[in-house]
């Protein structure tokens, strides 16, 4: 089977400046805006704010 585009793989940068990185998954139909997560990043110690990015 093959992967629709309605739900296509996403990166999520760090926004305190670590270079931590997620990857996920989207619904372009319910989020067409860019995907703003709280996550934790082991670099800064905690979790905060991750940014989809383009």
């Amino acid at each position: 089977m093959a992967r629709s585009t309605a739900r296509p793989v996403v990166k999520l940068r760090s926004t305190a400046g670590t270079g931590v990185t997620y990857v996920t998954r989207k619904s372009q139909l319910n989020d067409p805006d860019r995907l703003v997560l709280r996550k934790y990043d082991p670099v800064a110690g905690g979790h905060v704010l991750f940014r989809e990015e383009r």
